[in-house]
């Protein structure tokens, strides 16, 4: 499929050629594009296409806001306000449960590779088992929002788009049914909470984003909007001088509540939005900046939102593996990066730290550097009875203190739980193939 920079050009200048298509445009605009693109549009949506003259002109309308002008005007000057912040919060978390006692040996150990690979699959079936009595009716992912710095400030659960976004990414790895079932039901809920012309936002109080609107345009990619690229003029706009992507994207009249926080160029938002756009030339001077960043060793303290390098390699890679020719300078030094994060054990730290660095190895191809079998081991220990992995630092700020708020983190079972599931695909591939 055509990356959305390239889809709407495609359709304009074939049209423009080919009479018979730009016919068949006009009268079936759906189904032409859906065979052009070889996709499958959203049932419930409508595509009409004019055929502009030089007597006619069409004026198109953008659609109405779904919030209302004093919903707007709230989320707009909301963020100083504490009692506004509570309403994006949903019920409060319970307390994070004790670790699981990681066992000091397993039976898994003398199984041969077909039987430990099977144990690796019955683990990802309980974990789909544990992540589909936690996504709410709407298809949302719930995260929660802790305090790092002072564990004794109330937990809250949270379901911003951006989560799920994140966590389907991961979970698309999976071809067990129920996993796709689950990315369905989100993506639904994805196009919810969609702004046009294709723009996400974490918190309603909060200015959209780059780093919500390219993981979600990646998962809904067939829906009009995104497959005609709508969203991209604006986030192509949203560069600095250096032609790195700022998280932020802030509308003329909007007051720039995020200036007491605001780290622009973040390596994984410039990542993301590389694996969106492609390798386009107006991304060029971004992926230069991520490579030499890599290159040269220079990622600590390069991002505010993500805990360590780990998490910068993983979207790294799935950049490179979704945006190729992109960031192809660094497949030679990738994985050796990757693999100078390990201990003197040879762990890769926690084990969300660990299915991350797994998927990214498997996405450079070189997944074979590291043991399979004790992987997996790991994961099917450090697996919770209903499931579920261990609630684990995310993303989140670890700077910012907003009064009684103080440093903010995001994380839950489920999103541990959707990066242990790839992981473990991920690595009983290597046993079954």
């Amino acid at each position: 499929m055509k990356k959305a920079t390239e889809a709407a050009d495609s359709l304009l200048s074939r049209a423009a050629e080919d009479t018979d298509f730009r016919e068949r445009l006009l009268a079936k605009p759906k189904e032409t594009i859906e065979r052009e693109f070889g996709v499958t549009l959203p049932a419930d949506h409508e595509i009409h296409v004019h055929d502009e003259s030089h007597s006619a002109t069409h004026l198109v309308l953008p659609p109405r806001s779904r919030l209302s002008r004093e919903e707007r005007e709230a989320a707009r000057t909301g963020a100083a306000s504490l009692e506004f912040l509570k309403k994006t919060m949903v019920d409060p978390a319970p307390p994070m449960r004790p670790p699981t006692l990681q066992p000091a040996a397993s039976a898994v150990r003398s199984l041969a590779p077909g039987a430990l690979a099977e144990a690796g699959r019955e683990s990802i079936r309980r974990g789909l088992d544990f992540l589909e009595s936690t996504i709410d009716g709407n298809g949302a992912w719930h995260c929660i929002r802790f305090n790092t710095a002072n564990p004794d400030i109330p937990r809250h659960f949270e379901r911003p788009p951006f989560v799920s976004a994140l966590c389907v990414l991961a979970l698309e790895s999976s071809d067990e049914a129920r996993a796709r079932a689950l990315c369905t039901r989100t993506k639904s809920y994805l196009v919810d909470t969609m702004e046009f012309p294709g723009l996400w936002r974490y918190y309603r109080h909060l200015p959209q984003d780059l780093d919500s609107t390219t993981l979600c345009s990646l998962v809904i990619g067939t829906h009009p909007w995104i497959l005609l690229g709508r969203n991209v003029p604006q986030i192509l706009a949203n560069r600095d001088d250096k032609g790195r992507f700022m998280t932020w994207v802030l509308a003329k009249d909007e007051p720039n509540v995020v200036s007491p926080f605001r780290i622009e160029a973040d390596p994984v938002v410039n990542a993301n939005v590389i694996a969106y756009l492609g390798d386009h030339p107006e991304t060029r001077r971004a992926q230069r900046w991520l490579e030499a960043l890599i290159a040269e060793d220079g990622l600590e303290g390069s991002s505010k939102w993500y805990p360590d390098r780990v998490t910068i390699h993983y979207a790294t890679t799935r950049a490179m593996v979704r945006a190729r020719p992109a960031l192809d300078r660094l497949r030679p030094i990738m994985a050796d990066r990757i693999l100078g994060l390990r201990d003197p054990r040879g762990d890769f730290g926690n084990i969300l730290q660990t299915a991350q660095a797994v998927a990214a190895l498997y996405n450079v191809g070189s997944l074979e550097r590291i043991d399979a079998t004790r992987e997996i081991e790991r994961f099917i220990s450090w697996q919770h009875e209903d499931g579920s992995w261990p609630e684990l630092l995310a993303f989140g700020d670890q700077s910012l203190k907003w009064g009684a708020v103080g440093q903010i983190g995001h994380g839950s079972e489920s999103v541990t739980s959707a990066f242990c599931i790839e992981a473990l695909e991920r690595l009983v591939e290597t046993l079954t193939t």
